[in-house]
């Protein structure tokens, strides 16, 4: 369990500094409210990844499957986005799929050093 908790801390630190570093970007080359929807996105992605990652740690001695019920709330947040005029799907969505970034990331970091 110990590397599961090593690999955890890892996919959220990765997750984090991807989100700094596309934050700033974002600002930088189209606005503030753009920036900012992804920002929204990108940490309901983080909630989700923590929400996985404890489903996960508790498959096999508490659960038998994993549920969905963590899809409600990127769900739940698009359907608020496309409520709101200040809201945009497009930023939110792509801010969710940071946490894939870093999945990607962290898989061609351990594949390519696998020492590190």
């Amino acid at each position: 369990m110990q590397e599961y908790y090593q690999l955890q801390q890892d996919l959220l630190k990765g997750t984090l500094i991807l989100t700094g570093i596309i934050f700033g970007s974002v600002w930088v080359f189209y606005s503030l409210n753009i920036a900012l929807n992804y920002l929204i996105g990108a940490c309901v992605g983080v909630v989700y990844l923590r929400m996985l990652a404890r489903n996960v740690a508790q498959l096999g001695r508490e659960k038998q499957s994993l549920g969905s019920t963590r899809l409600a709330l990127l769900v739940g947040v698009i359907v608020v986005a496309s409520r709101l005029e200040d809201l945009q799907i497009m930023p939110i969505f792509l801010g969710f799929l940071t946490y894939k970034a870093a999945v990607i990331f962290y898989m061609l970091k351990t594949t390519i050093l696998p020492d590190s």
